[in-house]
């Protein structure tokens, strides 16, 4: 079947997985009116900002219309660097994050975003989050700072555009690339001179060969951002960031206010979000990627078995980046142990 995601049909059949969710559990008991403010990741007008409103939809519905969230996108309250500082200290209640971002404050949430050479389903990262404690850790991980964290959304991989043919792992070195976060470390690894560039330059990059090749965003984000023009290769999977968990985290002290089924409504939202938000971009891939062929850009994909052993060289990194810290290890440690259980690491 053909689809055509634009932002309506997203929005189409996102609603009709979150009304499904709906029937299968009863509505929470109405409380008191509560009334917060919440800053997001993306800008107004995306798709994932869309996906923003109807979580804090979903947590009005789940409270009979009680708990009313208002809906910021990026940099709308603060620059989205200030965000943790500003929740923490009240500014708003509640933001949408990639954990990463403080990981130089807070070694844990390197392994709390996105796992490098990680986990190559998302289900599977969701699995560590609610079935292995993940969810107890990246709480544990954000309560020193008087931050709730309540829950991820989920999605799967975001793919590395490329001037130059990326066959194999072993091609990677040598080259000039754009990665942040935790990638930034692993990819370097492998023999990559990273440059953490802003998002809003990985285009003028590599259409000036200052980059040979560059993680971005999703498929549809970047072909709606022209990198079809400037790139002849996608390498798939994105290795750099085969899964990613962004996080809804909250000011502690206003959170810990909320009557119990507003704070479940928080979660419930979350889960009911991320469900939807994955179906909707496993069908928008598969239409950019057939615009990217019409362009003219080739994908390749990486060997399987090339990735598992890379894996071992990634997981030097992964170490390096707990920097010593008891939770960070902690963490990567139970997270080592389920992708042996999994058969991704031996």
């Amino acid at each position: 079947m053909s689809w055509n995601l634009n932002r309506r049909s997203v929005l189409c059949l996102s609603a009709a997985a979150l009304s499904l969710a709906v029937l299968a559990q009863p509505a929470l008991a109405q409380e008191e009116k509560v009334s917060w403010r919440m800053q997001a990741l993306w800008d107004g007008g995306t798709t994932p900002q869309d996906f923003e409103q109807m979580y804090v939809d979903r947590v009005a519905e789940l409270t009979g219309g009680n708990f009313e969230i208002e809906l910021f996108s990026a940099g709308q309250i603060v620059p989205p660097a200030q965000a943790f500082d500003a929740v923490r200290g009240g500014a708003f209640q509640l933001m949408k994050t990639f954990d990463g971002y403080e990981a130089g404050k807070i070694p844990a949430l390197a392994f709390t975003a996105t796992i490098p050479f990680g986990y190559p389903e998302a289900q599977q990262y969701a699995d560590w989050f609610y079935e292995r404690g993940g969810l107890e850790m990246a709480r544990e991980a954000y309560a020193p700072a008087g931050l709730q964290y309540i829950a991820p959304t989920f999605y799967d991989q975001e793919p590395i555009h490329a001037k130059v043919r990326i066959e194999t792992i072993a091609d990677f070195a040598g080259k000039k690339g754009r990665f942040v976060g935790l990638a930034s470390g692993v990819m370097s690894k492998f023999g990559v001179a990273v440059s953490p560039l802003p998002t809003s330059e990985v285009y003028s990059a590599l259409d000036k060969g200052l980059i040979d090749l560059a993680d971005r965003g999703d498929l549809q984000a970047n072909l709606d951002a022209g990198l079809g023009e400037v790139a002849e290769y996608i390498i798939m999977p994105g290795v750099h960031q085969p899964t990613t968990a962004t996080s809804y985290v909250a000011n502690k002290a206003a959170y810990d206010q909320l009557p119990d089924n507003y704070k479940e409504a928080l979660a419930t939202a979350a889960k009911d979000v991320s469900a939807a938000y994955q179906e909707a971009k496993a069908k928008s891939d598969t239409t950019a990627l057939e615009a990217f062929e019409k362009q003219g850009v080739e994908v390749i994909t990486l060997d399987e078995a090339d990735i598992k052993a890379a894996r071992l060289v990634a997981a030097e990194a992964w170490r390096e980046a707990t920097k010593g810290d008891e939770l960070a290890t902690r963490i990567l440690d139970s997270q080592i142990e389920q992708m042996r259980e999994l058969g991704l690491i031996e």
